[in-house]
């Protein structure tokens, strides 16, 4: 009998601790602490992705997983989204509104095709722009697409009444004719690149027939190949002609599993999409076997998945519950670093027109303490710095709002000198002795509780006027430093309302304002929090019941993974990175506390046993 070194050409080594990384499934090593052998096996599995920005069924799609494009869909829009392996962000729109449409290519070199009822028109993307190409021959939708910007196939699809047996060819200039398919059909998926591709299931018009046809292009004609163990449509699909794979769609009745194709039959994969999905995008996303993406679908959804095949268990990025905090005052200040969080003063709870509170708690990660209280009482105040030197400011203090301030060192509070500016509805951030607050509500801007501009900054002794706020907005949110800090969403005038809220956002320097990021969700009156930085950030929750959360780069916002509780919160704006996040607040009576945590991957470690 063959030995394991004579197979494998390597020893079984001795190890006292398992490998942390490796891509070498099957490798085998001796444990010497548990005193077992052990192996890595490869995985298939289903993860969870950060959602769309903007749910939908039947769009477009391109690239791969780390790097995808979803374009127009249901219901019809120029919409398209950039994923990075992580969430999704907004890239420039569709020069007209397309659903059930073609698309193939890369992320920076993109093709769009068809619309819905039918159509012959071509858009091509150069990653900046979407630019009007040439008119393929035969008018459609809900073809099967696959290959390059420069190299792509468009077969079948319905062409009004009826389905079509067409295929045609796009060499980055212009369509030509390729050979016919052997079954007309529609809601059919493809993978490929055009000198090797393939398409599968679909059904005809009006859907009454769902077929298990698999059919390989080789640039030129179609032959079949190894059917489809059991009729499907409408189904998300990614890889290559010899390694293909497919998941969800219709059987008619929506289903979650997935197949493999290994270039003659197809099989079985022991993993299922978390939620079963149809008609996510007509066009196949991932370009190899071991890597796809399911986004969007019927009915306008906004999930996400990624199928992964690795020796790596994936755990998605998520938002876990935590301790309930205590008492009963909301619209409160909060302030820390992480998990290490303050909660002062609030809407008290009690009886009575605009109730105020001066209660104050400690959170250690795990429980809340009550500590010594604020030495005055509001609603709607703000807060910066640490749990163990922070600083409050303003809020409503009976009638109107405030210019009071008080410092915390840990163990008791300290009156502070007043804002130059009485405000309510007000957001901070920095530290104790560089605090930086903008807008907020009161008497300034003309208005007795108006939105306002102005900008101050306190040092620990002293408050001074900084540069006025670009546009006057109250609620939203700061996080950052004072020399480089990010102010977004809230309430500002103009048309929409008050509780319209703004995605815009607006970043400080430490002297000048300037345009910051466009928002992916508008986050309005109800406060939501933030963490981190000014270049790697997180925002999150907001009334009047979101739980959308995105994070920024500095440049662009992308989708997170969402809160586990709806609602308005403040999270920790001293907080150093996204993935130590605290949110804190949500709607009542829930008193919700949120982790959140980011994607981690740990290897499929196996231990052998005999039997």
């Amino acid at each position: 009998m063959a030995t394991y070194r004579e197979l494998h050409g390597k020893a079984v080594k001795s190890l006292s601790t398992d490998p942390s990384a490796t891509t070498d499934a099957g490798q085998i090593w001796y444990n010497t602490s548990s005193d077992t052998f052990k192996s890595i096996l490869n995985l298939e599995a289903f993860s969870s992705g950060s959602n769309l920005g903007t749910g939908r069924a039947e769009g477009a799609s391109a690239g791969t997983q780390t790097a995808g494009l979803y374009n127009g869909g249901n219901p019809d829009t120029v919409l398209c989204e950039n994923y990075n392996g992580t969430g999704w962000s907004g890239i420039p729109s569709l020069n007209t509104a397309r659903q059930y449409a073609g698309g193939c290519g890369t992320e920076t070199s993109a093709l769009i095709y068809g619309d819905y009822p039918v159509a012959a028109t071509t858009e091509e993307f150069n990653g900046s722009a979407w630019t009007a190409q040439e008119a393929f021959s035969t008018a459609r939708r809900s073809g099967a697409s696959f290959g390059l910007e420069t190299a792509a196939v468009l077969a079948g699809g319905s062409t009004g009444p009826a389905v079509s047996t067409a295929t045609e060819e796009y060499n980055g200039e212009a369509w030509t004719g390729g050979g016919a398919l052997s079954q007309a059909r529609q809601y059919f998926a493809g993978a490929g690149i055009e000198s090797a591709g393939i398409v599968f299931g679909g059904s005809n018009n009006p859907n009454t027939t769902i077929y298990t046809n698999t059919e390989e292009y080789g640039g030129s004609s179609w032959t079949s190949g190894g059917a489809l163990p059991a009729s499907r449509s409408m189904m998300f699909s990614w890889g290559t002609q010899s390694a293909a794979a497919l998941a969800g769609g219709a059987l008619p009745s929506t289903t979650a599993t997935c197949l493999k194709y290994d270039g003659t039959s197809w099989s079985s994969s022991p993993a299922s999409m978390g939620t079963a999905t149809k008609e996510g995008f007509t066009s196949g996303l991932g370009t190899t076997q071991s890597a796809g993406l399911c986004a969007g679908g019927d009915p306008q959804v906004s999930r996400t998945e990624e199928f992964n095949a690795s020796t790596s268990v994936i755990t998605a990025a998520a938002w876990a519950s935590g301790t309930n905090w205590p008492g009963s005052n909301m619209t409160f200040a909060g302030m820390g670093t992480g998990i290490a969080y303050l909660k002062a003063a609030g809407n008290s709870g009690s009886p009575g027109p605009n109730p105020m509170g001066n209660d104050t708690y400690e959170y250690d990660g795990s429980s809340w303490t009550g500590a010594p209280t604020v030495p005055y009482s509001a609603r709607d105040p703000g807060g910066a710095g640490t749990q163990t030197a922070g600083v409050i400011f303003g809020g409503q203090g009976g009638p109107g709002a405030l210019t009071t301030a008080a410092t915390y060192n840990g163990s008791s509070w300290t009156g502070a000198p007043s804002m130059n500016n009485a405000r309510r509805s007000v957001s901070g951030t920095g530290l104790q002795t560089t605090t930086l607050v903008a807008g907020g509500a009161g008497p300034a801007s003309g208005s007795p509780e108006g939105p306002m501009d102005e900008t101050e900054s306190f040092n620990g002794s002293s408050w001074s006027a900084e540069e006025d706020l670009p546009a006057a907005r109250a609620s939203g949110g700061s996080l950052g430093v004072e020399s480089a800090a990010l102010r977004w969403g809230g309430i500002s005038p103009g048309p929409g309302g008050p509780e319209a809220g703004v995605t815009s956002t607006v970043e400080f320097d430490g002297t000048n304002w300037a345009a910051g990021g466009t928002m992916n969700t508008a986050r309005n009156r109800s406060d939501s929090g933030g963490a981190g930085t000014l270049t790697a950030s997180m925002i999150y929750g907001g009334g009047p019941n979101k739980a959308d959360a995105e994070t920024y780069d500095g440049t662009s916002f992308t989708t997170a993974a969402s809160l586990a509780v709806a609602g308005g919160f403040r999270g920790s704006n001293a907080s150093p990175a996204t993935t130590n996040v605290l949110a804190v607040g949500g709607p009542q009576p829930s008193k919700s506390t949120q982790y959140y945590t980011g994607e981690t991957t740990a290897i499929n470690v196996k231990t052998l046993t005999q039997s």
